[in-house]
């Protein structure tokens, strides 16, 4: 029997059919064959690249991978993606950071029964992927712009060291400069284009929004999308938003909800600490309500400085940021037609709404300039 015949057997008997009999049947397949393992290697990049086909990136895949699966088939997908890759130049530099992140170096299981059976495993998963809404690049013109990635290293340091300090006086001057650097550095992107007639237009990315309680983040990272003139889209059985802006105001969001997202939780594992200490058992209730009370203060807060931002603004500013709103709005629509809203449920505990709303108020969100 030929490698091909067998690989071609064992994924016709283990694919299509949700038993675990017939992936037992196609994993014993492969480990009687070790010289299939080349050509159901080429199988499986295969199917990655169906799934960029369908508007999967490579994140993406390993975010689904771990929700669904475990760390032994996100290691072997991660190794899929970059053999699929090979040399070829990445789409773009979010695709590029994308690929770093992967394990380079596909496991192996105790015995190849069990590597046959989590590659078959993983490959069923890989091959009911739906259709996802593609992510093109925005466009920018071959026109100078200003250094990025300098700016948002500097970012990154800036905020790393304020969810790191002890310290509320440090973090809130740490926080204050990564704010003054994200609203600059948006600002200078809107009037350079606008200064040079780029054809710059509305991007996409997808950032993860995890369990457990994906509702009330889901809620945060709207609330910081929609300060940084960005809009956002959740896909709750797939576990990610999709974010709408233009670049500079997407690298903001991605920067900031994460940053709040670790302060969200550090100050709600020292209330329930606090809650332990007097007496009282905290559980999900409490954590939900917390969480659901910080995203909603948070939303307030970040709301008030974005009106605060451009208060008074003259000269070109305003009809540059109303513009930009608007491709962002249009970009949304074309991507999303039928988006629903949804209702934020279990955040019945009155202690962990308002101490989640107090943790918000100490949140380091405040020091933006207002925009010139």
């Amino acid at each position: 029997m030929s490698t091909t015949t067998t690989v071609d057997r064992a994924l016709r008997t283990s694919l299509y059919d949700d038993t675990d009999a017939a992936l037992d049947t196609g994993a014993s397949l492969l480990a009687a064959d070790p010289a299939a393992d080349g050509e159901l290697a080429r199988r499986g990049e295969q199917f990655v690249a169906a799934a960029w086909r369908r508007g999967w990136q490579p994140a993406d895949l390993v975010r689904i991978v771990r929700r669904e699966l475990d760390d032994l088939h996100v290691r072997l997908v991660s190794a899929l993606i970059l053999r699929e890759a090979g040399e070829r130049p990445s789409p773009g530099p979010r695709w590029a950071a994308q690929l770093r992140e992967l394990e380079p170096r596909p496991p192996r299981a105790a015995d190849r029964f069990s590597h046959a059976t989590a590659v078959l495993e993983l490959y069923r998963l890989l091959l009911r992927l739906p259709a996802l809404e593609p992510l093109d690049a925005p466009r920018r013109s071959a026109g100078p712009r200003q250094p990025e990635s300098r700016a948002l290293t500097r970012i990154r340091a800036l905020l790393a060291k304020a969810e790191a300090t002890g310290y509320p006086e440090e973090a809130e001057a740490l926080s204050a400069k990564a704010q003054e650097l994200m609203a600059r550095h948006s600002v200078d992107e809107a009037l350079l284009a606008a200064r040079t007639h780029a054809q710059d237009a509305p991007g996409a990315c997808r950032l993860g929004v995890e369990p457990p309680y994906e509702t009330a983040k889901a809620v945060l990272l709207d609330a910081v999308a929609a300060a940084n003139r960005c809009r956002a889209v959740w896909h709750e059985a797939l576990g990610f938003s999709t974010v709408i802006g233009f670049e500079a105001d997407l690298e903001a969001v991605e920067l900031l909800y994460a940053s709040l997202l670790v302060q969200a939780t550090a100050a709600m594992t020292t209330a329930e600490a606090a809650q332990r200490k007097g007496g009282r058992r905290r559980t999900k209730t409490f954590r939900q309500s917390f969480l659901a009370a910080y995203a909603h203060r948070i939303g307030d807060r970040l709301r008030a400085a974005a009106e605060g931002q451009t208060a008074g603004s003259e000269g070109g500013l305003l009809p540059v940021l109303a513009a930009r709103e608007v491709a962002v709005a249009d970009r949304m629509e074309r991507m999303f037609p039928d988006t629903v809203t949804t209702r934020l449920r279990g955040a019945g505990d009155a202690a962990g709404w308002e101490q989640g709303a107090a943790a918000a108020d100490r949140a380091q969100v405040a020091g933006r300039p207002r925009l010139p």
